[in-house]
């Protein structure tokens, strides 16, 4: 049976790019290190990895054995944590990952609930946008992925539980303000205000203007939607939101909310889960309290106009 240790420096070697600084990281000698890996060497018949001017290169055999690595360690210490919460008397540990930032604010709304119904559930959020929320989930880094755009990994199982329509956001004086929708050419000469994530991941691209072969005369970025409805509302740009989160971030702004498109773009939040887990009871409970009526995001009476 493979010995873990060894995998563990493959990774950090991998990571770090040399043996001396996986040594440091692992709080051992560079010389002890070695010897491990000699050690290992010698019992497999193989080599890891040669020299490559002042780094290494991996070998095939290194390759396959990082490959490795980087698929069971993950999952190991995630079974070490989830052992650690038993310990302290709780369920486990739920670790939610996000891909989109109207996701974030989605997710405020349905935390509450979840903390009062699981409280001996360890819970955390990752926010981070720009990450690859499906490989976090397969590589156990996460235990549930938020997105609005689920996709086809055999290993995964997505939940929808809410739909919503992105809407083009103005200010109520804008041209389309009474628009009944918007062409993908009404946009060639308006500054655009996106999330900061690339084109190919906006729908508003993928979906509506690139099918057109049409783009906006300017395109600018805002970190949180809050600051976007501001900045349309100060009529610095228009922006494309999910229609609950206008009519909830929007009331007293003076904005107005435009169908993309003549017939519109219709999305829905998924909640991605590894296949086998679904029936985890503190999994389960959170898609349940997701995909209950109103869900997390309960209509505004006090709407934006459309």
């Amino acid at each position: 049976m493979l010995d873990l240790q060894p995998l563990v420096v493959l990774m950090e070697v991998e990571r770090l790019g040399s043996v001396t600084a996986a040594a440091e990281r692992l709080n051992v000698t560079q010389s002890a290190l070695s010897h491990l890996m000699r050690k290992f060497e010698e019992r497999h018949g193989i080599k890891l990895w040669t020299k490559n001017g002042r780094g290494l290169r991996f070998t095939q055999a290194g390759e396959h054995l990082l490959a490795l690595a980087q698929r069971v360690l993950p999952q190991l210490d995630h079974a070490e944590r989830t052992l650690a919460e038993f310990a302290k008397g709780r369920r486990g540990a739920l670790r939610v990952g996000m891909e989109c930032h109207p996701c974030e604010k989605w997710l405020s709304r349905l935390t509450p609930r979840y903390l009062a119904a699981w409280p001996d559930v360890d819970f955390d959020v990752r926010t981070a946008f720009r990450f690859d929320g499906v490989a976090a989930l397969v590589g156990y880094e996460i235990d549930m992925l938020v997105t609005p755009d689920p996709t086809d990994v055999p290993e995964l199982h997505f939940v929808p539980v809410f739909d919503y329509e992105l809407v083009l956001v103005v200010h109520e004086t804008h041209p389309l303000a009474c628009a009944k929708f918007a062409m993908p050419r009404d946009l060639l000469e308006e500054e655009l205000i996106t999330v900061p994530v690339s084109a190919e991941r906006l729908d508003i691209y993928t979906k509506f203007l690139i099918p057109a072969h049409c783009k906006p005369a300017f395109q600018r970025t805002a970190e949180s939607t809050d600051l976007m409805l501001q900045l349309v509302a100060a009529r610095r740009g228009i922006s494309v939101l999910p229609d609950w989160l206008v009519r909830e971030e929007g009331v007293g702004l003076p904005l107005r909310s435009v169908r993309i498109g003549e017939h519109g773009i219709f999305k829905s939040i998924h909640l991605g889960i590894r296949k086998g887990e679904e029936a985890t009871a503190y999994i389960a409970g959170f898609v349940d309290l997701a995909r209950r009526p109103g869900g997390a995001c309960e209509a505004n009476e006090a709407a934006v106009p459309a």
